[in-house]
């Protein structure tokens, strides 16, 4: 059975509860490090589909590795790929879709509502608001085809559809410790970001267990939604000594 693909590109932005899902549901899994090991021998059709995870880098930026995740993005969205993006990962969806991304007009650090189209409330199994996790600075446009799935009151674009692919300007997949991890590894960025969609280091750890406990939720929908969609293994028979035995692809 072919794996999904997960590209991670920093230690502290890992897979998560979406790791946990896969796990729970039997969905095998290749975790991929693109600015370690480099990506230039993958092909999107050896696997059920491509999950993307966050970055400190911005998606524009001139790096032999991006521009590699880009094509192979590209390459699966031609081959219909599921391909799923959080935040960098989300940007990155964007520019393979031929999308812009840019600089948002302020921060978004923390625990900030979205609003959920009644579309991708129907598609996601999502209700029509929810907190999620965010650290970002920059944005992008809907993609030519697809859809906005979610808008925030200071990032207008928080999510779009585009049949299987799927994107989150913002992270479903964080636990707990990975919240506080990433305040411990962001605190310079935490002591000189400001703007109305910032919170300080008190104000993410606060009410932290509910927040997570929220976002699981949320994160558990939209994870079995979108897994539903990956290609199911082919069954087929295989003559063995004169008998019939089953085999998967």
């Amino acid at each position: 059975m072919k794996p999904v693909a997960i590209l991670q590109h920093e230690t502290s932005q890992g897979p998560g509860v979406l790791l946990a899902h896969l796990q729970q549901h039997g969905i095998p899994y290749a975790l991929i490090r693109p600015c370690n090991e480099g990506i230039a021998a993958m092909r999107a059709r050896d696997y059920r589909g491509i999950i993307v995870l966050g970055s400190n880098h911005c998606a524009n930026e001139q790096l032999r590795w991006i521009e590699q995740e880009r094509c192979l993005l590209q390459s699966a969205l031609a081959a219909d790929v599921p391909v799923l993006g959080h935040c960098f990962g989300a940007q990155m969806l964007a520019r393979a879709m031929g999308a812009r991304v840019w600089r948002n007009p302020c921060a978004n650090i923390g625990w900030g509502r979205v609003w959920v189209t009644p579309q991708a409330q129907e598609q996601m199994d999502l209700p029509a608001e929810a907190t999620i996790f965010n650290w970002h600075y920059d944005s992008f446009e809907i993609p030519p085809g697809a859809s906005r799935s979610m808008y925030g009151r200071h990032c207008l674009n928080k999510g779009f559809v585009h049949g299987r692919h799927w994107a989150f300007q913002g992270h479903l997949e964080v636990t707990a410790q990975s919240v506080r991890d990433w305040c411990d590894e962001g605190a310079p960025e935490l002591r000189s970001a400001a703007g109305p969609a910032v919170q300080s280091r008190a104000q993410i750890l606060a009410q932290l267990p509910q927040h997570i406990r929220q976002l699981h939720q949320i994160a558990a929908r939209s994870y079995s939604a979108w897994t539903a969609q990956l290609p199911r293994p082919r069954l087929f028979y295989m003559p063995v000594w004169g008998e019939a035995r089953l085999a998967l692809a």
